[in-house]
């Protein structure tokens, strides 16, 4: 604004009552504060600029903008599959970073699991997508499995899983059993690693947590040196008593 503009604005202002004080006194409004001068750092808002200090640090950033994002029907469909197989494969993931080594290249256990089981094991349509328990993994890799396995639940909540022997070069009879019973009401897991071998053609895992519940169970072997896995093989749905 030129200077005689500003003066004829202050002649106008000192005509009215009061008004001069006000002119002079009228509170600005703070966007920004200079900390150092105008060369230093500044705190606050200027225009689409923040400015701050972290830790003896200067910095800026931009304001972030507006979402605006609307998600896609496909990208819709996959957050809905992501969230349903989490639910499942969270409770495992200590037993996943295991059981799924032989495939994790590159990855963890858990998100070469969640690879898998995403491709084979959900089923359904958008919006009602399932988990086909029969088709999904708990571990896998190149040892033999178990030959023809079963499981009962038995006194005290205890889960029993049975199976035929199959020693042989591959399957060593000190390997050792995974089993595994997934609660889909509750959303946990209980598993071990450290079953009983499998020359003893037996396991058991206590199950009290899940009594009165249904549950899906699983089992598989694991090499004594916990370098290579089995890949699982799904006994079904029990109730736990």
């Amino acid at each position: 604004m030129p200077f005689y503009s500003c003066i004829a604005l202050l002649h106008q202002a000192m005509k009215r009552k009061n008004s001069v004080s006000y002119f002079f006194t009228k509170k600005p409004i703070l966007m920004a504060t200079f900390e150092k001068g105008i060369l230093g750092g500044f705190s606050g808002k200027v225009g689409s600029v923040i400015g701050g200090n972290w830790k003896g640090i200067d910095y800026m950033r931009s304001k972030a903008a507006k979402r605006t994002f609307v998600p896609s029907q496909k990208q819709l469909e996959q957050q809905l599959k992501f969230a349903l197989m989490m639910r499942f494969l969270q409770p495992m993931a200590g037993l996943l970073t295991i059981s799924f080594h032989d495939f994790a290249v590159r990855k963890t256990g858990i998100n070469s699991a969640f690879a898998y089981n995403y491709q084979e094991a959900i089923t359904g349509d958008f919006p009602d997508y399932a988990i086909d328990y029969s088709k999904a993994l708990v571990s896998r890799g190149n040892l033999p499995n178990a030959l023809a396995p079963s499981v009962i639940s038995g006194a005290g909540s205890t889960l029993t899983w049975s199976w035929t022997d199959n020693n042989s070069s591959t399957a060593d009879p000190n390997d050792q059993a995974i089993l595994v019973a997934f609660c889909p009401e509750m959303r946990q897991a209980i598993f071990t690693t450290n079953g009983a071998k499998r020359s003893e053609l037996s396991a058991d895992l206590n199950a009290v947590t899940f009594r009165g519940k249904q549950v899906e169970t699983y089992i598989g072997f694991l090499s004594a040196d916990g370098r290579n896995s089995s890949i699982s093989i799904f006994t079904g749905e029990v109730t736990v008593s």
